[in-house]
Parts: C-alpha cells; structure tokens; sequence
C-alpha cells in the first residue's frame, strides 16, 4: 500500500487510460500519465502506432461511434453506468458528438483535442510522453491498449507467463463527401423511429454479386505466416466475410432491411451505409467495411458502388495488431492483478472489446488504485450492472479456455428471475435492474 501523497503511474493515454486517469486524481492521487505518442497536438511523434496520426490522448482509430445511447440498449446502458458515476470520457463524447441517429458518434480529432486539454490542466496530472519499456514498481495501472509497443508487451508476457496473445483488428475508410454522386445515394435509417442520419448507397443484384466477386479476388495486406487467422470475429475484414459466404455482407452490414429507394421506388438489393464521421459532415465513414485491401485495391473496390465512383479517400482502411491478456485468472473483478497487488489493467488489452466498454475498465481501475492507495478496501461494480458484469467475463476462471474479446451485451448480465415475454420489456427490465444496483454501488464507492 502507498501513501496518498505518492504518485501512481497509468501507462497509456487512451481511453481507458485517461478514464483511470481522472477518476484517480479527481480522489487526490497525484498520477503520472506515460503516453509514447504524446505531443499535445495533431502533429504525431516519433514513436507512434501504425493505426493513430496525431500526438494527442484518446485519439480514436476504428469508428467515431461510440454507439447505442438508448438503455435498452447494451451499449446505451454501459454508457448510463458510465455517467452516473462521472466519467470524463462520456462527458467529452457528449460535447464534441455529431449527428448519428441513436448512436453517439464524435467528430474524431475535437474529441481527442478536448480530453487532451482536460487531462492537461488537471493539476493532479502530468503528462509524460515516453515509451514504457518495463512494469515499474509501486502502484500502477496498464492501459497500453491493442496497440501497444513491442517492448512493453514483451514485459508483459514475461510478467503473465504468456506471449502470442494478440490478433488483427481492421478500420474501415473515410471518404470525402463532397466526391460522392448524391444523385445515386439517398438519407433514410433502417428504423421508423430513428432520424435518417445514414447516407445509403443501393446496389442491384448485378452490382452487388460484381462487387462481392472482386472483393474477394482483391489484394490484400497479408499478415506474417505465424500470424494468421486472429481476427477477432466481432470485426471482421469486410473481404473475409464476403468469402465465407456469396450472401454475408447483403444479411450483415448491406442488409436493405427498412430501406427504400425513392429513386427505383422499391427496396434496394444491397446497400452500403455511411456515416458522419466530423462535426462539418465533409468526412463519411463506410459503415462496417473494416479492410485489409491494399490502398490501390480499396480505390478500385469501392469506387464499383455507383454513387462511390469518384470517391477521394481521407483515410484508408488498414489493419493492426492487437494485443490483449488472457485475463481470466490473472486479473480480479477490481481490475487488480492476482499476482502482484500493485498493478491493475484497464482497456482492451484485458480483452474488453469496444471504445465505451474500455472506458468502463478505465473507471474501474482509477476508483480502486485510489482506494488501493489510501488504504481502503476495493470494491467490485455489481454483476447487475453492465460494467461490473463485463469486469467480471475477463476475469472469470471459468472463460479462459479460449478466451476471447467481448463487447457489452446483455446476454453477460444474470438472468432476470421472472423476464417478460416481450424482447423490449425484458431489455428495460435489466436496464431499471442494472441502474438501481448502480445507484447502490455509487454510494459505497462515496463513503
């Protein structure tokens, strides 16, 4: 146990790492921040990832959207979990949040300038940006994330007795919306009750069986002979799933469900979404298309959906290692090492999946380092609740044997002990359920 007036050390400045960050020295503990990318703008350092491009905490690499904002919603529940216990990384969301249906999507790079500033002036705080190469000794919380340095996750496979433990995760593009034939694309949702906030790109059948047929010939950025077949199958390349089946991607992220051409009048074959991806809607993410196409092919590829023929990428699609603990068995519910009670984890690389289920861990981690340092006994968020219930999946004994990432659902929660009939009421259900446990446990985290 350390004294309160010492300074603990939180490795990464992501998202889970500046969660942690704030909620630890929000309670008083001074905090050493180590970032290896950090330049306190969008200009990137000389040790950078091969997914991020600027120098700043919380830079988002896969979507801008955080999700489902409705609590009948596994998402959107995580996320009231998450404010009602203060979470900076939500409250920033929420101020830099563009037009998304009910999803909370950010303008990518005002996000990140917004948290950087934050964690900047909280003069509990300091920022160092250097590489980690070591565990350090006294009280510490790793929050390296899926892309963490080589150096680093060596001494965390020497640490956890394990190494190998990491798999590709691929981002899909961002195009320009002014290159787009807006006449061959049409706003609408899926969804009677949500705002058309998606532009839809229709294919017809010829188009789309084309397109599919020279997506899966396409060329692409194979990864090493030892490191193949690790994706993670909640976010897989949009290539990988057109090969498993002719039909994947038209009843996955194409589906036409809900959808109606005005221009053909009838239902489309398949469709393509996109989505805002800024504030100034210049910028337009291709939904669900993460990719592994090399640049040349993704520009060929893409371009054969109609209203996507000229269009100018601002980011292309790649992939990226991922790196990500066994954590079942090697940490507690608390986010405190089994092993070594100094050290907690926090993020994706305890084999949480998401940007909001990272953050979740972040604020876990930051409330028991503090109470940790100051003597206190930690405490676990009720398994009722969506943060506790996914603290718990990744450090359950009972999940380690193929253990692999998970976003928050409802299927982690405990069942409900007489659940209605209906799939929408048994949703609100757990969510009145999970936030009064959460009211509960606010109050033990406040004495």
């Amino acid at each position: 146990m350390q004294t309160q007036d010492s300074r603990i050390t939180i490795i990464g400045g992501g998202l889970a790492g500046c969660e942690a960050a704030y909620q630890a020295a929000k309670r008083g503990l001074a905090v050493n921040l180590y970032e290896m990318r950090y330049t306190g703008n969008d200009q990137p350092s000389e040790l950078h990832t091969p997914a991020h491009e600027t120098g700043l905490l919380s830079e988002l690499v896969c979507s801008n959207s955080l999700k489902s904002v409705e609590r009948t919603n596994s998402h959107g529940l995580l996320k009231a979990d998450l404010e009602m216990m203060d979470s900076l990384v939500l409250r920033c969301a929420r101020e830099t949040a563009v037009p998304a249906g009910k999803a909370l999507a950010v303008d990518r790079l005002e996000f990140a300038k917004l948290i950087t500033a934050r964690i900047a002036a909280d003069k509990n705080i300091k920022i160092i940006g250097r590489e980690m190469t070591e565990l350090p000794d006294g009280p510490l919380i790793v929050a390296s994330g899926p892309l963490t340095s080589e150096k680093l996750a060596k001494a965390l496979a020497q640490f956890a007795g394990i190494d190998n433990l990491f798999f590709y995760d691929a981002i899909a593009p961002v195009i320009s919306a002014e290159s787009l034939d807006h006449n061959k694309m049409f706003l609408a949702s899926r969804y009677s009750d949500e705002p058309g906030q998606y532009w839809n790109c229709p294919l017809s059948k010829a188009q789309y069986l084309e397109f599919v047929e020279q997506l899966v010939k396409a060329e692409r950025h194979l990864p090493h002979d030892f490191e193949k077949g690790h994706f993670y199958e909640g976010c897989l390349p949009v290539e990988v799933m057109a090969e498993r089946n002719v039909n994947s991607l038209r009843f996955g992220m194409m589906k036409p469900v809900g959808l109606f051409d005005p221009a053909e009048n009838r239902r489309p074959y398949a469709v393509l979404q996109l989505r805002q991806e800024n504030r100034d809607a210049t910028m337009l993410n291709l939904v669900g298309f993460q990719t592994q196409l090399t640049q040349a092919e993704q520009r060929r590829i893409f371009r054969m959906i109609p209203a996507l023929a000229k269009a100018e990428f601002y980011r292309y699609g790649s992939i990226h290692r991922n790196t990500y603990l066994r954590s079942p068995g090697l940490i507690e519910p608390t986010m405190r090492s089994r092993s070594n009670a100094n050290i907690f984890f926090a993020g994706q690389i305890t084999g949480v999946e998401g940007y909001v289920e990272s953050v979740a861990t972040g604020l876990l981690a930051g409330i028991n380092i503090h109470r940790y340092s100051t003597g206190k006994e930690l405490v676990s968020a009720p398994e009722h609740t969506m943060a506790g219930s996914l603290a718990r999946y990744v450090s359950d004994v009972c999940n380690a044997k193929g253990f692999q990432p998970m976003n928050a659902n409802f299927g982690l929660l405990p069942p409900l002990v007489d659940p209605p009939r209906s799939k929408k009421e048994r949703y609100a259900a757990y969510a009145e359920r999970s936030l009064k446990a959460m009211e509960e446990f606010i109050g033990i985290v406040n004495r």
